[in-house]
């Protein structure tokens, strides 16, 4: 069955380690990776730092770093194009061996965050048993099936969805409202306060997980 999974691992043991180690302020969005083979990734990714030129520097100077180009820049972040031929085992190896696609990572403050949607549960296994195995300091921190139920697209927990689509079907969406949230909290037989952090928890999966994770700025680590 088809799985998305969210994995940490710490920046010192992929690509852009000693970029992100001399520019400490830096961040870093992938938004698409490929693996042109088994020595070499070709990631596009944003990068968003209060110093350009040095942060392009200091990928000049970054061994993981064959090749850059900026290819656009808007208010202080920039999409580039590079080459990756060092630090990419764990890359390379969810790209090519398990056919896993790259949905979106994210780097700074010292660690990676990915999502990644695995063929199968039994390749995110083999993923976690190859990192071990290679001594690599990953951590799964979620882990949902994209099966019949649609919620599974968005990382959305059953209650999150039943409530967000409920809410949809009684016009709490519309102007004015069908149903406010004290009539969500009757409709569930739950408290006030239960339907609100279901809505609240369920609305920010549904945007982080459907519009690209968030921007740089944000704060994913809860």
């Amino acid at each position: 069955m088809t799985t998305i999974a969210e994995l940490e691992l710490p920046a010192e043991e992929f690509a852009l380690w000693e970029t992100l180690d001399a520019m400490p302020t830096a961040r870093f969005e992938i938004v698409k990776v490929v693996a042109r083979d088994r020595d070499c990734a070709i990631p596009y990714l944003w990068a968003k730092c209060d110093d350009l030129p040095a942060l392009e520097d200091a990928l000049a100077n970054d061994p993981s770093v064959e090749e850059v180009a900026r290819l656009e820049e808007l208010e202080g972040e920039a999409l580039y194009r590079m080459e990756w031929t060092y630090q990419i085992r764990v890359l390379v190896h969810i790209l090519v061996e398990e056919e896993g696609t790259v949905l979106n990572a994210r780097g700074g403050e010292g660690r990676w965050h990915f999502r990644i949607l695995f063929p199968t549960r039994d390749s995110l296994s083999t993923t976690h048993e190859f990192c071990e195995n290679a001594d690599y300091s990953i951590a799964v921190e979620q882990v949902y099936e994209l099966d019949s139920a649609r919620q599974g697209r968005f990382g959305l927990t059953e209650e999150q969805y039943e409530t967000l689509t409920t809410a949809l079907d009684l016009g709490f969406y519309e102007i004015p409202r069908g149903i406010d949230m004290e009539g969500l909290a009757a409709e569930f037989d739950i408290s006030y306060q239960s339907v609100s952090e279901r809505l609240r928890r369920g609305h920010r999966n549904f945007i982080r997980n459907g519009l690209g994770w968030g921007s740089l700025d944000e704060d994913t680590s809860d």
